[in-house]
């Protein structure tokens, strides 16, 4: 996979008859989603460029007029279809408290004291926030609620993430 293409949507149907697509995407994207120009499909492990002619919002969908689709058959050849866009234009729309997975992934994990308490190995969710999955050196992984209280410092320049390791948190 390219590294410098992070997926914003999916293709997830057709939309009336004149090839328009419905994109699902993540809640709060809508700025970045109602700016784009071009981005890339993703179909059998190849990108394809798109360009976008339109996009408006209904429900909690994109639906978006490419170029590239004529017809109902040209948006189902895609449907499923992660599409994606170049990180820095990505970047341009995170708020100051908001990263990339693919940035996270592999930073080292200190403690409030300067001690290595081990590394980023996934992120993942639950109903309330995102979850650091925290690998320490035993190999034992741990579950970090990704909130200021217990993160309040996510340093990408220097690869390291400080949590305030509280009881119980990281042994």
């Amino acid at each position: 996979m390219n590294n410098n293409l992070i997926s914003i949507a999916k293709i997830l149907n057709f939309h009336g008859i004149k090839g328009e697509a419905k994109l699902g995407f993540s809640k709060g994207r809508e700025k970045q989603i109602e700016s784009l120009k071009k981005v890339f499909v993703l179909k059998d492990k190849n990108y394809k460029e798109l360009n976008v002619i339109s996009v408006r919002f209904h429900k909690h969908f994109a639906i978006v007029k490419f170029d590239e689709f004529k017809t109902v058959n040209d948006v189902e050849e895609y449907k499923g279809c992660d599409l994606y866009l170049e990180k820095e234009k990505v970047e341009e729309y995170l708020e100051s408290d908001e990263f990339l997975i693919s940035d996270l992934i592999g930073m080292d994990v200190f403690d409030e004291d300067g001690c290595l308490l081990g590394s980023i190995i996934a992120i993942g969710e639950n109903l309330a926030n995102n979850l650091l999955s925290v690998k320490d050196s035993n190999g034992k992984e741990h579950l970090v609620p990704f909130v200021k209280e217990l993160v309040p410092v996510v340093d990408l320049k220097n690869n390291r993430v400080v949590i305030n390791n509280i009881e119980g948190l990281i042994s």
